[in-house]
């Protein structure tokens, strides 16, 4: 396996340190092999980012705030991990659009993250399951939320 930190320095990725839980949950549980990152809503500069899939916002869009949301989500590993080149595994991926009744492309929204957690993991270990749900409205209007298991 290629080291992790090399992949993320290729990609001009800094991980940001895990966000201060807005609600009565904690940002990771781990039970025995297994981590469990509870979901992510996507923000650009700092902010949350909003919109409605198949109203102001595009599945190209869409992807980008899903690719931010993988970000965040490796930030949070880091600090469940302490270093992660430990993850054995990415086990699953669940993914929510804020979309309306009738966008039907929220698998190709989830891409942006799935797609950059195979480029940080390498195909065999970032290779993982994955649910992607159309839902009418995320916590503070966010556009996509995204929570992730892996092993260790």
């Amino acid at each position: 396996m290629s080291d992790v930190y090399a992949q993320l320095t290729a990609l001009d990725i800094t991980l940001p340190p895990v966000a201060v839980p807005a609600a009565a949950y904690v940002p990771f549980v781990q039970t025995g092999n297994l981590i469990f990152l509870s979901g992510h809503i996507a923000k650009r500069d700092g902010q949350v980012w909003t919109g409605q899939l198949g109203k102001d916002m595009d599945t190209a869009n869409g992807a980008q705030a899903a690719r931010a949301v993988a970000v965040d989500l490796l930030g949070t590993l880091q600090a469940a991990t302490g270093d992660l080149n430990r993850i054995k595994r990415v086990v699953k991926v669940m993914s929510l659009v804020n979309s309306t009744a009738d966008y039907t492309e929220q698998h190709l929204v989830t891409n942006g993250c799935s797609e950059l957690i195979g480029q940080v993991f390498g195909n065999t270990i970032g290779a993982h399951a994955r649910s992607a749900f159309g839902v009418p409205q995320l916590p503070l209007g966010a556009c996509v939320e995204i929570e992730m298991i892996v092993e260790v």
